[in-house]
């Protein structure tokens, strides 16, 4: 599967982190030249669409560009475009996304929550605004939205939090955002919208794309801009860690990530890192930590990312397996052996714990197979359960 888009987050499985990146080109011929490869890869691949494609009929032509497509077995499943101001969190501002006939047959299609989310995720990561999460499903059972000149039905999920404050919703001044479905001639068609309600929108379709490649590419070059005049963390002047501290922040940190995450799949909502969480605070904590590692255990950038790297798996899926690990007593202590192990390779009381999740951690699977490793697994847990009992004496 091939998917072109406007570098939006992706969320993963198994947390795997790795140490930040050096971000982007910085040579603006070689940018130059990747962005002229992609705008003719995108220029091919729209040009054998063999569905309609639809857009915001009307608006300001430099305000339009191609968001993102997705291809599978070399078939083009959707097509996204965006119109309207992408740098004002008040909008006006639209995507269109325009699904290939009978795709909602093979994956379901996002739920109109996630799409709102989605265009807090874009406000969030390209303009650094947090609106806060989305409220749960509201919808209105009747709007329309004019297509190709004649008015459609469209299932429709406001942020009624917006609504009700009115166009200047937040402090930050964001404007208010909703989703809606509509069917168009067998194809399904969302539409999200900033700042301007479903009645106000006018779709048609695409004939040229020229426009909305040119402007992708823009806006990719724009954002390139924004992202180069940031200093890399691993390049940044850091306040000095104090003993092992930057090692329970990330620790501390990840667990909480991942709680969030679990919650929102118990309450049946797509998981997504909650936007609280992410951004550079985390990225800091995890440099404090590898600098850290790096120098009481006296260990290169490569061997300090492998530990720390080993050290927050160790304890994110600890307590994602247990009950005790976050809030007791027992949990603190676990979490201070699992440092003192890995920074100075401590006799720990939970040693046998230790070296069982250093065989897991070296035998796992990719992806989500860990359940091939179950009896691994249940061999590093009875060894914890074991240093449990020690610890209270039975």
């Amino acid at each position: 599967m091939v998917r072109e888009s406007d570098g939006r987050p992706q969320e993963q499985d198994e947390l795997r982190r790795k140490a930040p990146r050096r971000g982007g080109l910085r040579e603006e011929g070689r940018l130059d030249d990747r962005l002229a490869e992609q705008e003719e890869f995108s220029r091919r691949t729209l040009a054998a669409a063999d569905f309609p494609v639809y857009g915001v009929e009307g608006a300001d032509p430099d305000g339009d560009a191609l968001a993102a497509f997705e291809t599978a077995n070399g078939e083009l499943r959707w097509v996204e475009v965006r119109s309207g101001d992408w740098t004002s969190p008040a909008g006006p501002y639209i995507t269109v996304r325009t699904y290939r006939p009978g795709t909602e047959y093979q994956d379901p299609l996002p739920e109109l929550e996630d799409v709102v989310e989605d265009e807090r995720d874009r406000v969030y990561e390209q303009l650094g605004i947090d609106e806060g999460d989305c409220p749960g499903r509201v919808r209105a059972l009747r709007e329309w939205i004019t297509v190709d000149g004649e008015p459609r039905a469209v299932e429709v999920h406001e942020d009624r939090r917006a609504l009700w404050a009115g166009p200047d919703a937040t402090a930050s001044g964001s404007g208010p955002v909703w989703a809606g479905r509509l069917w168009v001639d067998g194809l399904t068609v969302v539409v999200c919208g900033r700042g301007v309600p479903p009645g106000a929108v006018e779709l048609a379709r695409i004939g040229d794309f020229e426009r909305y490649l040119l402007g992708r590419t823009d806006l990719l070059r724009r954002l390139a801009a924004r992202r180069g005049r940031s200093i890399p963390v691993e390049e940044r002047e850091l306040t000095p860690a104090v003993g092992l501290e930057a090692h329970r922040e990330v620790i501390h940190q990840t667990i909480a990530e991942s709680a969030a995450m679990e919650a929102q799949v118990r309450a049946g909502r797509t998981p997504r890192l909650p936007r609280a969480l992410r951004g550079e605070t985390g990225l800091l904590r995890w440099e404090a930590a590898v600098r850290q590692q790096m120098r009481l255990a006296s260990e290169t950038r490569e061997e300090a990312v492998a530990a720390v790297t080993t050290m927050v798996n160790h304890l994110n899926r600890l307590s994602r397996q247990t009950q005790w690990v976050v809030g007791t007593p027992e949990g603190a202590a676990a979490v201070e052996e699992v440092i003192r192990y890995t920074v100075f390779a401590s006799e720990v009381a939970s040693l046998p714990a230790q070296r069982a999740w250093e065989q897991l951690w070296r035998d796992r699977p990719g992806g989500s197979g860990w359940e091939e490793h179950r009896l691994g697994e249940q061999l590093w847990l009875s060894a914890w359960e074991q240093w449990r009992a020690a610890r209270s004496g039975r």
